[in-house]
């Protein structure tokens, strides 16, 4: 019985390799777009926490240096927050590219997985028929003796 040798082991070690990049690469992407929100949220928290300051600042006696200084925090506040959105936003797209890359991966993988399997269905079938073909053999012989 020969033994069985696919031509294409190289091919397949090397998408296996891919795919398992392309799944790491995606958890990375993955935890930095939880980051990136994390970050958003708390930019979020702080520009409402001067909001509530500025709006406190006005239910009292009114200090035009105090309002002055709240609200260049606030527009700091709200800066960092569109910029924390931006990068929440980059941060979603890179998730999606590499989502794409690990299933493209995974489909090329899976390809070269079901012509092994083919591959090893007719080496078996093959050398199922020739046993079958040597046991006929040893047959026919037997029957020409007598046995």
């Amino acid at each position: 019985m020969k033994r069985f040798h696919f031509s294409l082991r190289a091919v397949a070690v090397m998408r296996r390799h891919r795919e398992l990049g392309a799944r790491l690469a995606l958890a990375g992407a993955n935890q930095a777009c939880a980051q990136a929100e994390a970050r958003r949220f708390q930019a979020l928290a702080r520009a409402g926490e001067t909001a509530g300051a500025i709006a406190s600042g006005r239910s009292g006696s009114f200090r035009a240096g105090d309002q002055a200084v709240f609200v260049a925090a606030h527009r700091r506040e709200c800066a960092a927050v569109a910029e924390a959105e931006a990068a929440a936003a980059a941060a979603r797209a890179e998730v999606a590219r590499r989502r794409e890359e690990c299933i493209e991966a995974s489909r090329q993988l899976k390809v070269i997985t079901r012509l092994e399997e083919k591959a090893r269905a007719a080496h078996r079938a093959a050398v199922l028929a020739g046993e079958q073909q040597q046991l006929d053999e040893i047959g026919v012989g037997r029957k020409r003796i007598g046995i």
